[in-house]
């Protein structure tokens, strides 16, 4: 049962930080520099949204991380 709960948790955290991920800006370095993103991102300062995304991408992946573990502790011990 626990490792049923376990499974369902880790895809929905792992496609919700599919999304968040692709939700934040272009920091410069990569593709969206090379369309113009580094400049719009160099002109704004972080907002109480970004932090916010940054927040939620951080809790998010951090219950990901959690299932894992203990998912291998489950598969470990079975």
């Amino acid at each position: 049962m626990i490792e049923l709960v376990l499974n369902v948790l880790l895809v929905v955290t792992s496609a919700l930080l599919v999304v968040l991920i692709l939700l934040h800006r272009g920091k410069g370095g990569g593709l969206s520099s090379m369309f113009g993103g580094a400049a719009s991102s160099a002109l704004s300062g972080s907002s109480v949204v970004e932090k916010n995304l940054n927040r939620l991408t951080v809790f998010t992946a951090l219950i990901w991380t959690v299932c894992i573990v203990g998912l291998g502790i489950l598969i470990k011990v079975s």
